[in-house]
């Protein structure tokens, strides 16, 4: 296999550069700002899809309902507050919302995870989750839903 000039290395670079996308603090403070201003109990908004992903911001204010995504991964980076995510487990009340997508009322079990800003986690496909959060103790998150799993 031949190497690349650092010329067509440079280029290359160059094009792939340019297809990034990049939400900077600023950027994130005003998606935050503008969930925050809906006062819905939740909020989000879809930022950008691709090929097998999509990019989203949330905003909670409350308890949201137990889901499971049959076919998508979720990745939450957690930007401001704090949270418990319960992750595993069984749900109940569980219902199909729309194809490859479960909402429920809560989750027997599973194993309780504390969240706060900077953490990262990595929710598979098919795993049950619900986010718990203290009434007055919004949170916000980025999120990378990744289909195909």
């Amino acid at each position: 296999m031949r190497a690349l000039s650092p010329c067509m290395l440079l280029l290359s670079t160059a094009l792939v550069a340019s297809e990034a996308d990049v939400y900077t603090t600023k950027d994130l403070a005003a998606i935050k700002q503008g969930l925050e201003e809906k006062h819905t109990g939740s909020a989000f908004v879809t930022l950008k899809k691709y090929g097998n992903h999509y990019t989203m911001m949330a905003y909670r204010e409350g308890t949201g309902s137990s889901e499971l995504h049959q076919k998508e991964a979720d990745i939450f980076v957690v930007e401001k507050g704090d949270a418990t995510i319960i992750i595993g487990g069984k749900m109940v009340g569980a219902h199909q919302t729309e194809p490859g997508e479960l909402r429920g009322t809560s989750i027997q079990g599973g194993e309780k995870i504390q969240l706060k800003a900077g953490d990262v986690i990595h929710i598979p496909a098919g795993v049950p989750h619900q986010m718990l959060v203290t009434k007055g103790d919004p949170i916000t998150y980025f999120v990378v839903k990744v289909s195909g799993q």
